[in-house]
């Protein structure tokens, strides 16, 4: 499996913004990492909270992943399920809310921010930011419903264990190559990985489930599938298909 190396900053206001400014000088397969981030970015310009030394805060530069621009979501289903895959190893129940929230039941465990610098028709540069409630028992934001893992476990773990245990899967899960005309993430298919992504999602049970729409709308659908360029593909009551992108559309969690 190859092998992340690893950048550990004492605190940075964002693990995102500092890999934005350095990551063309850096090579690809580099983790940078801190226990301390102080402005920790979400997706579509949200917070991410992290109390200092109880949480991972890191990205992952990886450099010339042979997707297409328009299959991109390739590259955050096969990063959910590295992240999922570890995860598993301590807790149960852990689960991917599309588009690539890490959850525990109906708690956010782990939050993402890929962004994707293109070069012509091709993705040059990959920044991936993970953000994971490791030992933080409070939360003070206005965040629904977050979760860490000594919450559920009951107990702390160690940082920098865990740290290179997620850091080491998602560079392996992200290196890529061209087998008989065929692009393959960490040895697997599209088509595999889009199996395991679906299976591993949250909340597609085959069963209907409340959506919220911008305008505050409520309506019942089931999940069927996710398009390759990242919209959810819900079937409502009527059994007609409707499709999304992120912030089109919201889980009702809760009351």
């Amino acid at each position: 499996m190859a092998k992340a190396k690893y950048i550990i900053l004492k605190e940075t206001e964002s693990t995102n913004t500092y890999a934005a400014k350095v990551g063309a000088l850096l090579p690809s397969g580099t983790i940078i990492a801190t226990y301390n981030q102080t402005a920790g970015r979400g997706q579509r310009g949200n917070k991410w909270e992290s109390e200092p030394g109880k949480n991972i805060s890191f990205t992952a530069i990886v450099k010339g992943i042979k997707v297409a621009p328009a299959e991109q979501f390739a590259i955050s289903e096969t990063v959910s399920l590295a992240v999922v895959d570890v995860l598993s190893r301590y807790v149960p129940g852990i689960s991917i809310k599309w588009s690539n929230d890490i959850y525990h039941g109906d708690s956010k465990l782990c939050g993402m921010l890929i962004e994707h610098s293109l070069s012509g028709n091709s993705i040059d540069r990959t920044i991936i930011g993970i953000g994971i409630n490791v030992n933080q028992t409070v939360f003070r934001s206005d965040a629904p419903n977050p979760i860490s893992l000594a919450q559920i476990l009951g107990h702390e773990l160690p940082l920098d264990d865990l740290l290179h245990e997620v850091g080491d899967e998602v560079i392996a899960a992200t290196q890529s190559e061209i087998v008989n005309g065929e692009v393959l993430l960490g040895g697997k298919s599209r088509a595999e990985i889009h199996k395991r992504y679906l299976e591993n999602l949250y909340r597609k049970d085959g069963n209907p489930h409340t959506f919220i729409l911008p305008d505050k709308t409520e309506f019942e659908a089931v999940i069927n599938d996710v398009q390759p360029d990242g919209k959810l593909d819900l079937i409502d009551t009527d059994n007609n298909h409707r499709l999304f992108y992120f912030k089109e559309i919201a889980f009702k969690i809760g009351k």
